[in-house]
């Protein structure tokens, strides 16, 4: 049996709201026979509010964008320097669900870290992966008709004073850290490609590029949300 196709997608920098309507509109157009696949993207500076967030968790967003989204979790942010993975997946394909997919992403994590010589591990009560108790990465999905989006944000080199600006996971005072600031001093490239072969390799599935031409991408963001 030949292994799965896993479409990897190099969108490079976007913003975060083109992004997030194309994972809807592919969401809504899966059909049987749609190949998963892996979006590697940076985004501009943007908080997000996941569906538990509440307002009082960000603190201090000046003149950074705000946008309420569909996955679970609570305020994360984004920028620059953070490798984000998202994973459009039909769960039975792989027989996952979503507990055992956000274990996945956990482990994939870890892994990834450990190759560059960081030990780290999740925890129970604040989903994400943590580094001597600080924050190095956050998780959260959206699962619709079996079917995944979003998925994970890795701080390889971001400007980690903008955490300080929410409570991650809604936990004040929770720190955030990266591995620039750990002393690995590694490119996001790098870092994004171990990250993408550890999930696929978890997945049992073989990574097939597909390009991403920028007038496909307007194609795709310009046309309207079912």
């Amino acid at each position: 049996m030949h292994p799965a196709i896993l479409h990897a997608r190099r969108l490079g920098l976007q913003p975060y709201v083109p992004v997030w309507r194309a994972m809807q509109l592919q969401l809504c157009e899966r059909g049987p026979a749609t190949p998963d696949a892996i979006w590697r993207v940076e985004h501009p500076p943007v908080f997000t509010l996941g569906r538990n967030a509440r307002a009082e968790h960000l603190l201090t967003p000046g003149a950074i964008p705000v946008v309420r989204i569909d996955r679970g979790g609570q305020v994360t942010f984004h920028g620059p320097g953070q490798v984000v993975l998202y994973l459009l997946l039909e769960l039975r394909r792989h027989r996952l669900g979503v507990r055992s997919l956000v274990d996945l992403l956990q482990e994939a994590v870890v892994a990834t870290l450990g190759s560059f010589g960081v030990a780290a591990y999740g925890r129970p009560d604040a989903p994400g992966v943590y580094v001597e108790g600080a924050k190095i990465a956050a998780l959260g999905l959206r699962i619709r008709g079996g079917c995944s989006m979003h998925g994970v944000a890795l701080n390889v080199v971001p400007r980690l004073e903008m955490f300080r600006q929410m409570n991650p996971c809604g936990h004040p005072g929770l720190a955030s850290t990266s591995l620039h600031a750990l002393g690995q001093r590694v490119d996001p490239d790098r870092v994004a490609s171990v990250l993408e072969a550890e999930v696929a390799a978890r997945l049992g599935c073989v990574r097939e590029p597909v390009p991403a031409l920028p007038g496909e991408l307007v194609r795709i963001f310009a046309r309207p949300i079912r």
